[in-house]
């Protein structure tokens, strides 16, 4: 059995929720959604196919308000499965200018992503190989055959080089330059440049997806060489790079990539609730948009096919997780259709103040180590008290309740204006031990939260 398979096999709902709680505070509910809905597509791979081809993704929408995790317990599901992953908005199709195909370009954008991992992965699998390549490349620029009655050959600040056919000599030279004795030396090689691709990338405005498969299709992808003096240790990954771009089989890795997109993709459709009616019946103007913006969007994630330059791509297995706060439109103000292909509904909960201590100072990536981690390359080192991030979690939470509640997002703006002015005198502090305490809290930011005006546009 491969690796990634006995990965996909040890994730099972447990180990996924356990590891989405090491980056998200709370959301029980939403993390037990998700990680079923990621362990049937591993239990749908091992049915027989002709039931396997029935058995359709369980598309989930997450509702709650902005800032409470819905787009990080997305994203960080399809890194768990190392799944092609794009996020869109879907408010952005009701937009002056889009049409209903654009729709399609979630799909495009699917493609792309799945080829991009791919590749990467490919280029890092026949890497090995590539930087032998590079070195025996390397090594033939070092040293050369030598001309008849000609001088030997040097490089940039270093001793005449023997012949090259000399087979001791190259042996030698191939140690030099794997201890690194030659890194800082500079030579001069040869690279292939990829171009014709700006002019493509430079026509890829809205509604041009067409228009730029067909382009990308006629223009070849022209290549010239360029002459580029570097050290050794940067010519040899230089090299290297160029060697991997070769060994790669692209017509493989485009093939596993729209596999992988339609087995294992994964597409979050933000603020969901932007193109919901508001009132029953419809109406006219807006609410017409709206709705036509759903009924792009049904065929998609029904499953329909959808052609992409890396060819065609069928959405059928393709798993939608939508979202959105649905303050004004509920869920049943969406078009009956489209609210039958999101059968799993999960409410996420508002954080509360000690959500906010959870958030700052569990996760791997907790807001406040990472300023720690920030002051201390000026080896200024921050001592944060428990008590000051209690403090700060209660002006969180007091701030969300008296404004926009824009969830853990406001911990952000705090923790910015609150570490605005060490941040600015950090490079002069000189290896300072500086201790946060909730009295630290309350100077620095008593006088904005006093004056509400002020803290609207601060806070």
């Amino acid at each position: 059995m491969s690796t990634a398979k006995k990965k996909q096999e040890a994730l099972t709902p447990k180990a996924i929720v356990e590891e989405l709680d090491r980056y998200i505070v709370g959301q029980k509910n939403a993390k037990r959604a998700v990680a079923v809905a990621l362990r049937n597509r591993w239990r749908r791979q091992q049915v027989e196919p002709p039931m396997r081809d029935e058995i359709s993704p369980k598309n989930i929408m997450l509702i709650g308000p902005t800032g409470v995790g819905k787009t990080e317990i997305a994203r960080r599901l399809a890194k768990l499965a190392n799944a092609p992953f794009v996020k869109v908005e879907a408010s952005k199709f009701t937009e002056v200018g889009y049409v209903g195909r654009d729709v399609d370009s979630m799909v495009r954008d699917l493609a792309e992503t799945a080829v991009s991992m791919l590749k990467a992965e490919e280029r890092e699998r026949v890497r090995p190989r590539a930087k032998e390549n590079a070195e025996e490349r390397l090594l033939d620029v070092l040293l050369p055959p030598r001309p008849t009655r000609a001088p030997s050959p040097t490089m940039t600040g270093g001793e005449p080089l023997p012949d090259a056919t000399d087979g001791s000599t190259r042996e030698n030279l191939r140690k030099l330059l794997r201890q690194g004795s030659l890194d800082d030396r500079n030579v001069e090689i040869e690279t292939t440049e990829q171009g014709g691709t700006p002019f493509v990338e430079m026509m890829g405005g809205q509604g041009m997806d067409e228009m730029m498969q067909n382009l990308q299709n006629m223009l070849p992808m022209m290549k010239r060489p360029k002459q580029r003096r570097l050290p050794v240790r940067e010519a040899l990954e230089a090299l290297t790079e160029e060697e991997a771009g070769k060994l790669v089989d692209m017509d493989r890795v485009t093939k596993e990539a729209i596999r992988r997109a339609e087995q294992d993709g994964i597409i979050f459709i933000d603020e969901i609730d932007k193109v919901a009616r508001r009132e029953a019946g419809g109406g006219s103007g807006p609410d017409v948009s709206r709705e036509g913006v759903q009924r792009d969007l049904l065929p998609i994630v029904e499953g329909s096919t959808v052609s992409t330059k890396y060819g065609p791509l069928k959405t059928d297995h393709v798993l939608f997780i939508a979202a959105g706060a649905f303050h004004v439109a509920k869920p049943k103000d969406l078009i009956p259709e489209l609210q039958g292909r999101f059968p799993i509904r999960v409410e996420l909960e508002s954080l509360t103040a000690a959500d906010f201590v959870r958030i700052l100072t569990e996760p791997e990536n907790a807001l406040t180590k990472q300023y720690v981690a920030l002051l201390a390359t000026e080896k200024v080192h921050l001592d944060i008290h428990p008590d000051a991030v209690e403090e700060i979690a209660c002006i969180a939470a007091d701030v969300n309740s008296r404004m926009e509640n824009i969830g853990a997002r406001r911990l952000h703006t705090i923790l910015e204006k609150l570490l605005d002015e060490l941040s600015f005198e950090a490079p002069d502090l000189h290896e300072q031990t500086i201790p946060i305490t909730a009295s630290y809290v309350r100077e620095h930011l008593q006088g904005v939260l006093k004056d509400e005006d002020l803290s609207q546009y601060v806070l």
